[in-house]
C-alpha cells in the first residue's frame, strides 16, 4: 500500500515539497528518514527537521566539485562512494523502519550515473517495503517516472537567479 511520490523537473520546490511531507508525517509522529545525495547537509530544512526526535538525517559524502569539472577518476569515486551510500542506506532502512522515506535529489544522483541504476531500484524496493516514498531532483530517469504513484512535474516558470542574476538566498533558496 506505500507509495512513490517523485518530484522532478526544472522548477524550484521539489525538495521544499518533499520536506513539507516529511514535516506532515513528523506532526503525526510518524518515524522519518531523510537522506539527501550530492548536497552537504546544512540547508533550513534539514536544521529544522533534525530537531524531531523521529526524524533520522543521512547524507551522501560530499561532491568535491560539479560532476561536469571533475576528472575521470574524481567521477569515479563520486560514483563508488554514492552508490556505496545507496547500497548502505537500503540495508539501515529494513532496521529503522520509517513511515516515510525522503531520498532527496536521488533523480540526479541516477541521471549522472553516481548511483548505478540496479542499486537505485534496490534502494526503493527497501524505502517502499518500509514506508512511503519521495524521490527528488531534475531528470527523473524514465523507469522512476513510470513507477511513482505520484508524479510531479515542477517547471521553472521565472525565477530571480535568470531574470536579475541574483543568487540562492539563506533560509529561501536553502
Amino acid at each position: 500500500m506505500n507509495k512513490l511520490h517523485v518530484y522532478t523537473g526544472d522548477g524550484k520546490g521539489k525538495t521544499t515539497a518533499a520536506m513539507g511531507l516529511a514535516l506532515r508525517s513528523l506532526g503525526h509522529g510518524f518515524p522519518v528518514l531523510i537522506a539527501q545525495f550530492m548536497k552537504n547537509g546544512d540547508s533550513g530544512e534539514i536544521a529544522a527537521l533534525g530537531r524531531f526526535e523521529n526524524a533520522a538525517l543521512r547524507f551522501a559524502p560530499p561532491l568535491r566539485d560539479f560532476t561536469f569539472r571533475m576528472t575521470p577518476e574524481q567521477l569515479a569515486e563520486a560514483r563508488r562512494a554514492h552508490t556505496g551510500f545507496a547500497e548502505r542506506l537500503a540495508d539501515e532502512i529494513e532496521t529503522l523502519f520509517p513511515r516515510l522515506i525522503v531520498l532527496d535529489e536521488l533523480c540526479c544522483a541516477l541521471s549522472l550515473g553516481l548511483v548505478a541504476e540496479d542499486t537505485g531500484r534496490r534502494l526503493l524496493d527497501a524505502a517502499l517495503r518500509q514506508g512511503e516514498t519521495a524521490v527528488t531532483g531534475r531528470d527523473a530517469p524514465g523507469w522512476l517516472r513510470d513507477r511513482a504513484d505520484y508524479l510531479s512535474e515542477i517547471k521553472a516558470a521565472r525565477h530571480p537567479f535568470d531574470t536579475e542574476a541574483l543568487p540562492g538566498r539563506e533560509g529561501i533558496e536553502w
